[in-house]
């Protein structure tokens, strides 16, 4: 896997938290790549930049495409709603800090698929949403 260095210990640490939930997870192979802001994760033809956006948990990333104007989100940013900060490595002034430096200064218009919901746009959320 890759991931951001700041979330190796929630992984290491998952089969743990995962038996509060009543799920038996097995160890997690040690990461072959960690994600920093601006990297490039380039598959299929597709090249997406790695934005830093910590608050869900500390080293949560979302991945942008310019080109074609979407961000893949994740658990930061939903329509209407933003991502937990109650869980374990969460924080929720550095969320609306990643919201507001790395995802609001994008065109209204990129679209935003967050890791589970409808899909939202930009210029939606910084009209409209309720937590921000």
């Amino acid at each position: 896997p890759e991931l951001h260095p700041d979330d190796l210990a929630l992984l290491k640490a998952a089969p743990v938290y995962s038996e509060a939930w009543g799920i038996r997870l097995e160890p997690s192979p040690e990461p072959g790549n960690f994600l920093a802001e601006g990297d490039q994760v380039a598959f299929g033809g597709i090249t997406l930049r790695v934005l830093f956006t910590p608050g869900h948990c500390p080293g949560h990333v979302v991945f942008y495409n310019a080109v074609e104007g979407y961000v893949i989100g994740g658990d930061v940013l939903f329509q209407r709603s933003i991502g937990r900060t109650d869980l374990p490595g969460g924080n929720h002034a550095q969320l609306l800090e990643s919201i507001r430096t790395k995802l609001f200064p994008l065109p209204d218009e990129t679209v935003v698929w967050p890791g589970h919901g409808p899909e939202t746009t930009i210029g939606e959320e910084r009209a409209e949403n309720p937590f921000l």
